[in-house]
């Protein structure tokens, strides 16, 4: 089923302590689509300046996404961010950011986008999150994500939007933030718990990522968790999270005709980790451009082999 994302596009420059890269093609929009794509149609919504050229789009268009609903900004600037990782690759520090068109961003939506059976809400202001679940009320999967400024500053809003929608994909410190609660499970139950706005479902899914860790997944009937696929090497992790996000609701999307629970959604994690793990190989998109169906199932297939186990507790004296 086709897939609507909406957020930033952007140019990144990236120093790790392993190289650098100077306005590489970013934003959460790009890295959420090229992983998408590998499961479903997607219709990308965001802004550009005039300094994006068709060589970026021609990016998304080589893996089938559709740029149509890509808004070029007569005389603006794409949207730039610029940071530096340390060897806790975990932690990085911001050193410049340039709103650019994205700081009068007004999503516009063709029919198409708006024809999309599954939806996902980029880090973007909540209120413009709000203006756009409203577009596709008839969605059949609905994702979230967002950041600690928002929690911050429009928590309010970033509430009502996550009442909104079916799934809430944060790192778990963001989740602790937002419920002031003192851990990543009883941060999840609470959110669930949440009462649905203006007769919407409410939340019933809750992914928290956990970089270098993994993932969890909270839903009102069960825990389960992955940790992150083993990496010898790991250059840069920008768009990690957006591309784990690609992976897990795209896989959802092309299985409509699962019920979206237990086994769906278990799959769907492994999918989006192993994605996960080959964004951060390479700077950038670098290694998702080059990505191939076949490289994706082996490495399922291995994450599988490494996390199964047979419980043996019957076989022990465990005492009463």
């Amino acid at each position: 089923m086709p897939i609507t994302v909406v957020g930033s596009i952007a140019f990144d420059t990236v120093k790790t302590p392993f190289g650098e890269r100077e306005r590489m093609l970013g934003g959460a929009a790009v890295h959420f689509a090229l992983a998408a794509a590998f499961c479903a149609e997607v219709h990308v919504v965001g802004p550009v300046g005039d300094d994006f050229g068709e060589t970026e789009l021609d990016v998304l268009r080589s893996r089938g996404v559709d740029v149509s609903d890509v808004e070029r900004i007569d005389g603006g600037r794409t949207f730039f961010w610029a940071g530096e990782y340390g060897w806790d690759l975990n932690s990085r520090e911001t050193l410049d950011t340039q709103l650019g068109v994205f700081e009068g961003f007004q999503p516009k939506l063709s029919d198409a986008s708006r024809a999309s059976d599954v939806l996902f809400l980029a880090n973007i202001q909540p209120e413009l999150q709000l203006d756009v679940r409203a577009q596709l009320p008839a969605a059949r999967f609905v994702a979230l994500d967002s950041m600690n400024l928002w929690i911050d500053i429009a928590r309010e809003e970033l509430a009502r939007a996550i009442a909104s929608v079916d799934c809430v994909i944060l790192n778990d410190a963001e989740l602790r933030q937002l419920t002031g609660k003192p851990n990543l499970v009883s941060a999840a139950r609470e959110v669930l718990g949440w009462d649905a706005a203006e007769g919407t479902r409410g939340p019933s899914v809750i992914v928290a990522k956990q970089g270098e860790y993994g993932a969890a997944l909270i839903t009102r009937e069960e825990f389960f968790a992955l940790p992150a696929y083993p990496l010898e090497t790991v250059i840069d992790p920008t768009g990690a999270g957006d591309t784990f996000a690609g992976g897990f609701v795209s896989y959802i999307a092309a299985h409509p005709e699962e019920e979206t629970a237990g086994p769906l959604l278990r799959r769907a994690m492994a999918h989006a980790t192993v994605l996960a793990s080959f964004n951060v190989e390479e700077f950038g998109t670098e290694r998702v451009q080059r990505l191939t169906g076949a490289e994706i199932r082996s490495r399922t297939d291995e994450l599988g082999a490494m996390t199964r186990f047979e419980a043996g507790a019957s076989e022990l004296s465990l005492g009463a």
